[in-house]
């Protein structure tokens, strides 16, 4: 168990300070930001290999296997860029009694993350991904899932363990994979656990819930994602504008932050003009992951006191190194305090 952290930054800190200063310093709070991740965990397996022929039986490649590599995905990866970063984690969701159920969990306690809020069934099967992987490249993705509703008896084990851990938080993220763990009620709970506690709350959404998110102080849709829940073709600026402040009164939310992968970031806050973050990607090898890569900075950043302002920087950093990665991953905060330097010129 852990409680929530009373010594967060709640002030901005001066921008005379330089670049990577500021930033180190909302960095240096992360460590005491405590987060709950609620949302859809996986697993994700990589097999790695090389091609050199292709099959005489069938016109596909023929991948020779080096070596595989087990992370936890989905809401798991969320869990696991917090710890990357120095953040306390609790994670919550549902996995099968099966053999990636327990590799699953065994990656998420290996991480240090808490896995007190992880109900294994066996009403279920545990969300998994395996990735081929030749040369740097996907050659295939192998997902196995199960798409029956949750057992109502889950879905109560899950309710009841946020109704007695969300107060410690000063966090709490939801990571909505659209694979069943969230939904309306749990939803309404959240909101009205918001309304009470007061913690920040952060959300990736999915199309199946665009009508039930509400109250959070961060909602972080891809583009794709914002224009399927306003009916939005989003092309131009003026579109993009149009469909962010719709979002803002759909989902009543403090402010929403719109991805536009190679076009960078877009936060949208109440009130304000809509500001633009250019990507910060010099290469781009694998975009796996980069929305929980920004998900995890968002929620620490906010968690430690920081700007929303400030935590789409230090996301939009973060989200440009990772993607320089192939896989899943994850990025430590000297990864992040290397390229503020490199920003700031430092």
């Amino acid at each position: 168990m852990f409680v929530r952290g009373h010594n967060t930054m709640k002030r901005r800190i001066a921008h005379s300070a330089p670049l990577a200063s500021h930033f180190t310093k909302v960095l240096g709070q992360f460590p005491r930001v405590r987060v709950l991740v609620i949302g859809d965990v996986m697993l994700d397996r990589y097999i790695w290999g090389q091609v050199e022929r292709i099959s005489p039986e069938a016109p596909v490649p023929v991948v020779h296997v080096t070596r595989e590599s087990l992370h936890a995905g989905g809401a798991g990866n969320v869990a696991a860029n917090i710890r990357a970063l120095g953040g306390a984690v609790m994670t919550c969701g549902v996995i099968g009694r099966d053999q990636a159920g327990r590799r699953l969990q065994h990656e998420l306690l290996s991480l240090g993350a808490d896995t007190s809020g992880i109900v294994a069934s066996r009403a279920t099967i545990t969300t998994s991904k395996t990735r081929i992987i030749a040369h740097s490249q996907q050659v295939v993705r192998l997902d196995r899932e199960q798409s029956e509703a949750l057992d109502p008896r889950v879905r109560a084990q899950l309710r009841r363990f946020i109704h007695q851990r969300a107060h410690e938080c000063d966090v709490v993220v939801v990571s909505d994979y659209g694979k069943g763990v969230i939904d309306a009620e749990l939803l309404a709970d959240l909101a009205e656990l918001r309304e009470r506690h007061g913690f920040m709350y952060v959300i990736d959404p999915k199309r199946r819930n665009y009508a039930h998110y509400r109250g959070a102080t961060l909602v972080k849709p891809n583009r794709e994602e914002a224009g399927q829940a306003t009916g939005i073709d989003i092309r131009t600026e003026a579109s993009l504008q149009q469909a962010g402040m719709q979002l803002l009164d759909l989902w009543q939310a403090e402010a929403v932050l719109v991805s536009r992968s190679e076009a960078g970031m877009s936060l949208f806050k109440r009130g304000a003009t809509v500001q633009h973050f250019p990507t910060t990607a010099r290469e781009i090898f694998d975009v796996t992951g980069a929305g929980d890569t920004v998900l995890a900075t968002c929620a620490l950043a906010l968690g430690a006191g920081a700007t929303l302002e400030d935590a789409t920087i230090l996301a939009n950093h973060a989200a440009g190194i990772v993607v320089g990665k192939v896989g899943t991953a994850t990025v430590t905060p000297t990864e992040l305090k290397s390229a503020l330097r490199t920003k700031s010129g430092g």
